[in-house]
């Protein structure tokens, strides 16, 4: 038996001999709501009493600062069902002055004064869907998934008004059974927890009582009964839209530069159809993958390895959640331009299923047309099951697959989440791909990750290694780098003083240390950053790290001082600032030279103007620059000479006219100054102008008008040669689109 045999046995036995035994679960308290005679409205409850006919959830209590301590406000909630609708009315105290409430888009709601309804429809303990609202009925919504980050690329369909009183205000929130999954039975019992958030004393209290102390969120919900008769139906969902774009842009992949005119249209259709409740088949034909929204700005300069930028794309969005596994092996982004897509999802007992299927027409339209596979596609296909055992505890499969012509790669893998007891959590995965490529034959690889984490309300601890050999592969995942056995461990202690501004601080230790297969040392790095919060919200980090990375056969040794302070103490205004400077490498180094250790600055600077509830500014700079000052001198370079500098400056500016209507101006400049003769890289600036007109009356039905302009620091004149040349000026327009796009969910 070799290795990948031994070890993949091993892990399967654990798999599935699971021999932990977890504690038992919790009292949890119980609620039990009416069915409305009527649907409730905000105005019956603006003189602080109800109808009577709802069901009353009072005594919430904190979370955060204080941990069980009673929620600082008088918060009061009122629940109630009919066939269409779950609706739940907050009641909140607030003094009016320290009450954040802004109007902004959907989604935007961050910063604000939020109340919270979560649901575990299937009470599994596992999973719940969130729906945040701020006290001016602005929606944020998403999906919480335990060992997971909380997903809020989610958009559901749902209704929410707020109203601001002279003792706080009042929030309504109506939830259509239609947008959500739960099983098909006459008699519902689900998860709840209520939350409220308040941003002046960060506090976040829950009903029923969540508690630090304990690892995990969902499986402390309180239990919901008393919804009988109701069902999501198998109900069908129609999205279509249309899009029509003019463009104008340089176009350098023919036998010279030229600018050309193009006009697009582009129309297609989403179909959502639920079957039996807890099922959802996902049906696109030309799917609606035109992003509206652009990603952030990241510095990507001297980086060794890919950067990420977040699925945006409403098809790959919804049950996203669980296609996640702990080593991502399935990144949407991957597939670029699909004509068709489908996707099933579900859940049927213990057992939660998802397969998706689609095609991806950019893998042939980037090759030269005498390549015989040019204008093919590549098909795609995921299998994702994941089956629940004991308590809080999963095991799963992933299989992923992508064909282009006679390549392919396949990866299969085996994943564990188990709840050891109340604190510790195990979770563990197995991963084996077949890939061939017609360049490079076929390879087989096998990767392996295992972590074990402690939460607690002082302590937390997690300890990670993963396992990945050279031929280790996967086109669909995002997987920046093989040949590597890495363990990686994380402690962090808070003390929480009572009766403070300072809500908690302490140290935490972070290391990882990196050797290939082989057994040879790759890179190892420690930090140690101390933290501060406090109310306003406010934060400080200081932070000391040093570390060994070996490249292209040297070792270089780094460090780093790291500084951060982000403050919200005005209702006005926030800020978000970093610095961090010390000893790097220069990974691009110029023709003629190895790479060479450099001095590093980095800095990072974002606030947030608020001059009106309708107004938002945002401003963000990056700074990169990387020198040779303090560096052990090389022939023939300054001993203080600068390599590149990198200036990311955006300007973003929404007014919000209505909920539904808004109004929003991004103007972004990038610059790449580097000294050619230390670095491979190009002088180069860019200027970009995007305005984006809005109106979205939910997440499915909305109208976009938009118009962006591309400028660089070109100079084009066709009688030279070469006819395009750097100047000192972005001011040549090198793309420029308007578009209008509109689509319409039409609900059966």
């Amino acid at each position: 038996m070799d290795g990948f045999q031994l070890r993949f046995t091993m892990f399967a036995l654990a798999w599935l001999l699971y021999p932990c035994l977890v504690a038992a679960a919790t009292e949890r308290p119980t609620i039990q709501i009416p069915r409305a005679a009527r649907p409730p409205r905000l105005e019956d409850f603006v003189e602080r009493r109800s109808s009577g006919a709802e069901a009353r959830v009072s005594g919430f209590r904190q979370r955060d600062p204080n941990d069980g301590e009673p929620v600082s406000r008088e918060t009061n909630a009122y629940l109630s069902y009919d066939n269409d609708n779950l609706y739940v009315i907050f009641v909140c105290d607030e003094e009016p002055k320290n009450l954040r409430a802004r109007l902004g888009r959907r989604d935007q709601a961050f910063g604000d004064d939020m109340v919270s309804v979560n649901l575990d429809t299937f009470h599994d303990g596992r999973r719940a869907y969130m729906f945040f609202v701020n006290p001016l009925g602005v929606q944020l919504d998403g999906v919480t998934a335990e060992g997971q980050e909380d997903d809020f690329s989610v958009d559901m369909l749902w209704y929410s008004e707020g109203r601001l009183t002279p003792e706080g205000y009042i929030v309504r929130l109506a939830i259509p059974f239609k947008s959500l999954r739960f099983s098909n039975t006459p008699q519902q019992t689900w998860g709840i927890a209520l939350t409220r958030y308040t941003p002046r004393n960060r506090e976040f209290s829950t009903w029923p009582y969540i508690t630090n102390n304990l690892e995990g969120f969902v499986g402390q919900f309180a239990v919901l009964e008393g919804i009988q008769g109701v069902s999501p139906g198998r109900n069908l969902q129609l999205t279509p839209y249309g899009f029509l774009a003019g463009q104008r842009f340089l176009d350098t992949a023919g036998d010279g530069p030229a600018f050309v005119a193009h006009n697009e249209g582009r129309n297609g259709m989403d179909a959502k159809l639920v079957l039996r409740d807890a099922w959802t088949l996902d049906l696109t034909g030309n799917p609606d993958f035109s992003q509206v929204e652009s990603d952030e700005p990241q510095v990507t300069i001297n980086e060794r390895f890919e950067s990420y930028f977040p699925e945006k794309r409403p098809f790959f969005l919804e049950n996203a959640d669980l296609f996640e596994t702990p080593e991502t092996l399935f990144f949407s982004r991957r597939i670029a331009d699909p004509q068709w897509g489908a996707r099933l999802t579900g859940k049927a007992g213990k057992w939660r299923t998802g397969w998706l299927g689609t095609n991806d027409r950019a893998a042939g339209r980037l090759l030269k047309s005498s390549d015989p596979r040019a204008g093919k596609s590549a098909q795609v296909q995921v299998l994702r099951m994941q089956r629940e055992v004991a308590r809080q505890s999963t095991v799963g499969i992933l299989a992923t697959s992508r064909d282009f012509a006679s390549e392919w790669n396949r990866v299969v893998a085996l994943d564990a989440r188990l709840k050891l007891n109340a604190n510790w959590v195990m979770t563990a995965q197995a991963m084996r791909s077949d890939d061939r490529v017609l360049a490079g034959g076929r390879h087989a690889g096998s990767a392996y990750y295992l972590q074990l984490r402690h939460e607690g309300r002082h302590l937390e601890y997690y300890s990670t290694f993963r396992e990945r050999s050279p031929d280790f592969r996967t086109t669909l995942g995002f997987i920046t780098r093989t040949d590597l056995r890495q363990s990686r461990n994380v402690v962090a202690y808070r003390w929480k003083p009572e009766n403070s501004r300072l809500l908690s601080f302490g140290p935490s230790l972070v290391s990882f240390v990196n050797w290939d297969t082989q057994g040879q040392l790759q890179d190892w790095y420690v930090e140690t950053p101390f933290r501060l919060e406090f109310k306003g919200p406010t934060t400080f980090v200081a932070s000391r790290s040093e570390a060994y990375e070996l490249y292209r056969g040297t070792g270089f040794r780094k460090h780093s001082n790291y500084f951060y302070v982000s403050s919200n103490r005005l209702k006005w205004l926030g800020i978000t600032g970093s610095y961090t400077q010390g000893a790097s490498v220069n990974f691009f180094p110029a023709a003629g030279l190895e790479p060479f250790s450099a001095r590093s600055q980095r800095g990072e600077l974002e606030f947030t103007l608020r001059p009106t509830r309708r107004t938002r500014l945002d401003e963000t700079y990056l700074y990169n620059r990387l020198s040779t000052a303090g560096i052990s001198p090389l022939p023939g370079v300054a001993p203080s000479a600068t390599i590149f500098t990198n200036h990311l400056l955006r300007t973003k500016l929404n007014y919000q006219f209505t909920r539904a209507l808004s109004l929003r101006a991004i103007l972004d400049y990038n610059s790449v100054l580097p000294e050619e003769s230390l670095v491979d890289l190009e002088r180069a600036k860019g200027l970009t102008l995007d305005l984006l007109a809005t109106y979205q009356a939910n997440p499915s039905t909305a109208i976009y008008v938009g118009y962006s302009d591309r400028y660089e620091n070109l100079a084009f004149d066709p009688g030279t040669s070469p006819a395009m040349h750097r100047s000192s000026f972005p001011g040549l327009s090198t793309g420029r689109q308007f578009f209008i796009k509109a689509s319409y969910l039409l609900r059966f």
